[in-house]
């Protein structure tokens, strides 16, 4: 019984394969036509049937020859809008804004320069990769809500904005901490310094100020001798601060600690100091102390020394 039903199946394959291929070679040759007006038309009724690819296709082939005349609006905005139904959202950004420049009077205009941003935003990466991008859409929000301040859609890029800052913030409280955790102690105590300078009204603020404390006096720790009692001075006086900025931290006991083994720190050195006055020899140990950071126990040991 199948042996009689395969010349079916067969012909009836080969109707389809041919249906499909002849279909194709419509879309193809009218691609590849030079009418520009029955292309446009054929792309926005693909367009409104979400094929967008082939749609696409259409418009690119039209860009250039568009350009300039009375139907470039709607093929520019149409072809930003493709882009970014394909979730293209690099080229979608290019082509609002292009149009958003070029047709600023366009009763679409307005869209278009959300979009761009938003665009932007769609591609905004999280706060522990590169922010150039956020950088980008802030730049982009910014410049809509300058250009459109009663546009309804401000609150909603005032609220993008918001949310973008954040995870700058995020990305800068991380990067802090890191050089913390790294043993890179200064470079600590100056990023969280940066941290709270950019962002004062942070919601890490506390624990980026506790953390100064123990990265301060991490670092003084680490240094040379000649150097201690000046950077445990800092540390205490952060703790100061710390202590009159946060009277009921949960951090108070281990900054309190901290300031106390940073005056022990400052009784030791001097006291090593002065031995050092008359003993060439211990002068001349300090002396050759050298100059890298602490690193943590898994990296090469030989690197764990003081800090000048």
């Amino acid at each position: 019984m199948f042996k009689k039903q395969l010349p079916l199946f067969v012909g009836l394959y080969i109707v389809l394969l041919v249906g499909a291929i002849s279909c194709k070679s419509k879309y193809e040759k009218l691609k590849a036509s030079n009418d520009n007006a029955k292309k446009f038309q054929e792309g926005k009724r693909l367009y409104d049937k979400k094929e967008y690819d082939k749609a696409l296709g259409l418009f690119e082939t039209l860009l250039s020859r568009y350009r300039g005349t009375d139907g470039a609006t709607d093929l520019f905005y149409l072809n930003a809008m493709t882009n970014y139904k394909l979730k293209d959202y690099t080229a979608a950004a290019y082509h609002f804004n292009e149009f958003a420049t070029s047709y600023p009077s366009d009763p679409r205009a307005e869209e278009a320069r959300f979009l761009t941003a938003y665009c932007y935003y769609l591609d905004a990466p999280v706060y522990s990769l590169d922010q150039e991008n956020t950088f980008k859409c802030i730049d982009k929000l910014q410049l809509f809500i300058n250009l459109y301040p009663k546009s309804d859609r401000v609150a909603e890029a005032s609220k993008l904005i918001q949310d973008l800052r954040d995870r700058l913030e995020r990305k800068s409280y991380e990067n802090a901490k890191l050089y913390l955790n790294i043993g890179n102690n200064q470079s600590a105590v100056i990023a969280f310094n940066n941290t709270l300078r950019d962002y004062p009204d942070t919601k890490y603020a506390e624990e980026l100020e506790y953390l100064m404390i123990k990265a301060q006096y991490e670092y003084a720790h680490q240094s040379r001798e000649y150097k201690q009692e000046e950077r445990y001075n800092q540390a205490m006086t952060y703790a100061d601060q710390f202590f009159e900025k946060y009277p009921g931290s949960k951090y108070t006991a281990e900054a309190q600690l901290l300031k106390k083994d940073s005056q022990d720190g400052i009784v030791q050195t001097k006291r090593i100091i002065a031995q050092a006055e008359n003993d060439d020899k211990l002068a001349r140990k300090l002396a050759k102390k050298d100059s890298v950071y602490k690193q943590p126990r898994s990296v090469t040991p030989e690197l764990n020394k003081k800090t000048p």
